[in-house]
């Protein structure tokens, strides 16, 4: 061959492939990992209760584990301090939970004051509609079409009326048998929606289950765990490994515990005010208000459901809704613009764009679940990339 011609396998190559080899290297890589990426998104959609339980277990450690540190200052040893702290958790839910019921019965007996306000306000609504709806024919319509459609609707109403009153009485139903009315009395439309509600839900609820027990294990075992898993690697890798761990407790702890934290102040504050202004179900109302405005985007007209039905059948005058949506959202916005920052955003450094496509995107495969666990998920994602110097370029990507 003359001098300066491509080798032979250059040649056999360009000939079989169609084209350079290293042209395709990249394409085949591409390929694997939209693979790869397919079959974990894939894995994380079937096991969702697995994972879901998890990452919730993993964040209730983060809270509960300034506790522990306290109480191990004290001279306990941690597995005591992990037990103590997950009993104080569980009498805190279960606290909660007793209240919540407690609310709920409440809630059942005053129902129907609820219904009728509600279609109180369903027959307002319709009827101002109905008249806008005649305004607007009345100002289309010509003068003659107008007379004819109301000459045409009193004769109906007359006709009606008439048909109304040579209506034949109706005879009574016969009652129903005495064992039937016995079988409907002993049905409860509240132990039935439980039943319901339990077989439907019941491999999440054995699922839950699980948590309190992770909980403990997380914060009793999480040096034992740290120190033989960085015995695993050595070198460069153990450096790597070790700022991802660091990185990300770091997020997840600012994040987890600082919104725990204005959740808690808010609920406060919230109660309070509610309380003053007589709000029924200010013990519940109040705290659901407050860790729903911590929803991102979302914060606000949620934060102020909750009070508004919770006043429907006590309050019927605007100024009343006026003054409670004014002080929720005064108080939102408040704990969102100065507390914020410095408990949660000056660590969880995402862009607005990513923070919506990750809820998208967990909401999706989680649902409800997901998207309360898709900002410390994500963040903590950011951490690992920050920490890895081949993937930095994915975590400037999420970043802010």
């Amino acid at each position: 061959m003359g001098e300066g011609a491509p080798p032979v396998s250059t040649i056999r190559n360009e000939i079989e492939v169609g084209q350079p080899t290293g042209e395709r290297i990249p394409a085949r890589n591409f390929a694997w990992k939209l693979f790869a990426t397919a079959l974990v998104v894939g894995f994380l959609y079937i096991g969702r209760l697995f994972f879901i339980a998890t990452v919730s277990a993993v964040l209730l450690a983060f809270i509960l584990e300034p506790l522990v540190n306290l109480m191990m200052r004290a001279r306990l040893p941690r597995g005591l301090s992990s037990f103590i702290a997950s009993t104080l958790m569980l009498a805190a839910l279960y606290l909660a939970g007793l209240v919540a019921w407690s609310q709920a019965v409440v809630f059942w007996g005053d129902l129907p004051q609820y219904t009728s306000r509600i279609g109180e306000l369903m027959d307002t609504a319709t009827i101002r509609i109905e008249q806008l709806e005649k305004t607007a024919q009345d100002l289309m319509a010509p003068k003659r079409l107008r007379e004819e459609a109301a000459n045409a609707a009193k004769a109906a109403a007359e006709a009606k009326k008439a048909k109304g009153t040579r209506r034949r009485p109706v005879e009574a139903p016969m009652p129903p048998p005495i064992q039937e009315v016995r079988i409907r009395q002993d049905e409860s439309p509240l132990v039935n929606a439980v039943y319901q509600w339990l077989d439907r839900y019941s491999s999440s609820l054995l699922i839950a289950s699980f948590v309190p027990f992770l909980v403990y294990f997380f914060l009793s075992w999480r040096d034992h765990f740290r120190r033989n898993f960085m015995n695993l690697v050595r070198g460069e890798q153990r450096e790597i490994i070790q700022r991802a761990w660091d990185g990300i407790g770091r997020v997840a702890r600012a994040y987890v515990v600082g919104n725990f934290i204005l959740g808690i102040l808010l609920s406060i504050v919230t109660a309070l005010f509610l309380y003053y202004v007589k709000v029924p179900y200010w013990q519940i109302v109040a705290p659901l208000s407050a860790f729903l405005s911590l929803v991102p985007y979302l914060g606000l007209p949620l934060s102020v459901l909750p009070p508004f039905l919770a006043m429907l059948p006590a309050y019927s005058g605007l100024p009343a809704y006026v003054l409670v949506g004014a002080v929720v959202a005064f108080l939102h916005l408040l704990a969102l613009n100065l507390f914020y920052p410095k408990l949660v955003g000056a660590r969880v450094h995402l862009n607005p764009l990513v923070v919506t496509v990750a809820m998208m995107f967990w909401f999706l495969l989680w649902g409800a679940a997901g998207l309360v666990l898709a900002i410390p998920i994500t963040a903590g994602m950011k951490a690992v990339f920050d920490s890895i110097p081949s993937l930095r370029g994915y975590g400037r990507l999420l970043g802010d």
